[in-house]
């Protein structure tokens, strides 16, 4: 495909990349993900010939369409465009993209805007759940212009909350995909979790760390990632994931107490680099294996009473609070956030043969 391809970059919540109406891309998906490799500058770890930043936070893709779905106004396929290898993945949900998609489909006529606020039904195709945006737009229009902070990113936005229903299970089949809140590879405890994200939980204690080092000197640590992966790799088929090899999940969160009045801290590999704060879904897993009695969450959070908890996830750079309905009989509701998006350039992209 030598002609350009129409395409909005957008940062959503602390990630960035290519949001694509779904009739612009190729049908087929393999010449779909040679296209992207080719507009991302994949594989190369600086990414020199695309519009990939280096880093897998900022080599993502969001394809939009028109929804056929009652439930939802449009359909959502997050795919993870990785940087040194020549892969595509659509094996996660990313709700940090996530956070653009509401505008992304505004902007482009897909959804109608309301004088004031827009609620846009998204049905995540990689997770098969639905999540509600709310995208401001006085006058009907879509501003990006507001007061809302979120870690991570420098300055203010317009607020975007985002609901998440029936993300239990979302890629694992249950929330406790093994059964157990807690389970025990090479000896050490972990919580196998999915409540959007697929996500194993362990102590950073027992992984030989503080919890409070920062992502380089975890990324240098060569032992604690050989540990990591080892577990990483039992998890996945525990987790009915499979072989996880070259998958982008499970993700891996390491939780110590919090240090900055938060709920706990993390730590997480994405999997095999860490991760700069942690994902919107991530955080919500985590935040829900801390309500689970005994598991290693449980044990280093700071949980508050009441059947809603705010629950502040600290991460390097900051916090991600995760508000969670619980009912009298113990059982979770749907999970809110706030992030924000802002739309960074509008245009056509090219990926020539080389």
């Amino acid at each position: 495909m030598s002609d350009g391809i129409r395409c909005m970059w957008m940062r959503g919540g602390t990630s960035k990349g290519g949001y694509f109406l779904a009739d612009d891309l190729p049908a087929d998906a393999a010449e779909r993900d040679a296209v992207l490799l080719r507009v991302m500058g994949s594989p190369d770890e600086r990414q020199i010939d695309g519009m990939g930043g280096a880093d897998p936070l900022t080599s993502k893709v969001a394809v939009v369409k028109r929804s056929e779905r009652d439930d939802a106004d449009v359909d959502y396929l997050f795919l993870q465009v990785f940087v040194d290898q020549a892969i595509v993945t659509d094996a996660q949900n990313c709700g940090n993209i996530l956070a653009g998609v509401g505008p992304f489909a505004i902007e482009r006529g897909l959804v109608a805007a309301q004088d004031g606020e827009t609620e846009v039904r998204i049905f995540m195709e990689n997770t098969g759940q639905i999540a509600i945006a709310r995208v401001s737009t006085p006058g009907g229009q879509v501003s990006y212009v507001g007061d809302a902070r979120i870690d991570g990113v420098p300055g203010q936005c317009a607020p975007l909350p985002i609901t998440f229903a029936d993300t239990a299970g979302s890629s694992c089949g249950a929330l406790l995909p093994s059964g157990n809140t807690v389970d025990v590879i090479d000896g050490i405890e972990v919580t196998l979790i999915d409540n959007g994200m697929p996500v194993v939980i362990l102590r950073a204690a027992d992984m030989g760390i503080s919890g409070q080092e920062s992502r380089e000197e975890l990324e240098a640590n060569d032992a604690l990632r050989a540990r990591l992966e080892s577990i990483r790799l039992q998890a996945g088929p525990l987790m009915n994931l499979g072989d996880v090899k070259d998958k982008s999940v499970p993700k891996m969160t390491m939780v110590s107490a919090a240090t900055r009045g938060g709920a706990l801290s993390t730590r997480t590999f994405i999997p095999h680099r860490c991760h700069a704060s942690i994902g919107v879904l991530g955080a919500v897993s985590v935040a829900t294996a801390a309500v689970l009695p005994g598991s290693p969450a449980a044990e280093v959070a700071s949980v508050p009473e009441g059947n809603r908890k705010s629950l502040a996830v600290e991460h390097p750079i900051g916090e991600m609070t995760v508000i969670l309905d619980i009912d009298e009989a113990g059982n979770l509701g749907p999970a809110a956030l706030l992030r924000t998006a802002r739309k960074l350039f509008d245009g056509e992209v090219f990926a020539h043969n080389n």
